[in-house]
């Protein structure tokens, strides 16, 4: 009998039909799935504990011994919602900002916006975003996922990180790819495909079945159908290896 493929994917809704495909398609007859935050995602496939995962980019740099799969990624081509820079003050005026525990791609983002785009060079600070009212010293934080639509409420200035990066390269931005082990069976990994494909070309469905699930945000088609974007094209392949590089400067 063929091992399960264990796969570890991002608890945000964003991931929602991905998930939705994995478990409902029938596409994939044997899985074990584990819903992670995104950087302990990337944790769980350097720790051995999957075969593949649903990886953040700005993790990449750190792992080994993977390539990256399929044709479906998460991504934004223009506002992705999700990701912001929350603050008390003008972009101009921000000293220190924190920045969201849950997170390694937009920590990284919000870097190289800071450096090659809005042109300041704020203190940066890890902190508990959830927590935000705690940190009154900070100016500023880097908010992600499904808790960036409540979070965002209690600030006056808010900045898309995903259409800051179109700003700086033209180009839209991955979020996250998958990724497996070069000796993973490849029908595990054609199987994989054809799940997230089904949830993708089942969004109504994913919406019924996910309703008020994330109460945070009011309307969750609108999110995954215009904000959300899961086609891993040519521009956004491009578009990973220019922030890559970014990242290799910072």
């Amino acid at each position: 009998m063929t091992n399960p493929l264990r796969i570890t994917a991002v608890s945000y809704a964003n991931t929602f039909p991905f998930v939705y495909g994995i478990e409902r398609s029938g596409m994939l007859p044997a899985y074990a799935l584990s819903l992670k935050p995104p950087a302990q995602c990337a944790q769980s496939f350097a720790a051995g504990d999957c075969d593949v995962a649903l990886i953040p980019v700005g993790a990449l740099p750190t792992l080994s011994d993977y390539e990256i799969i399929t044709d479906m990624c998460i991504g934004a081509i223009n506002d992705v919602k999700s990701v912001l820079l929350v603050s008390k003050l003008p972009l101009k005026e921000i000293k220190t900002i924190g920045l969201d525990m849950e997170s390694a791609t937009s920590v990284r983002l919000a870097r190289v916006l800071a450096a090659n785009l809005w042109d300041i060079a704020p203190e940066w600070q890890q902190v508990d975003v959830n927590n935000f009212a705690q940190h009154d010293a900070l100016d500023a934080f880097v908010v992600i996922g499904d808790k960036a639509f409540d979070i965002a409420h209690h600030f006056p200035y808010k900045m898309d990180l995903a259409a800051e990066w179109k700003r700086l390269t033209e180009l839209p931005f991955v979020f996250a790819v998958w990724v497996a082990r070069p000796q993973t069976n490849p029908t595990h990994i054609t199987n994989l495909a054809a799940a997230l494909h089904y949830g993708i070309h089942h969004i109504d469905e994913v919406v019924k079945h996910y309703a008020g699930q994330s109460p945070n945000i009011s309307d969750l088609k609108t999110y995954l159908t215009e904000n959300i974007n899961y086609d891993f094209d040519k521009k956004k392949k491009l578009s990973l290896q220019k922030f890559l590089t970014f990242v290799s400067k910072i």
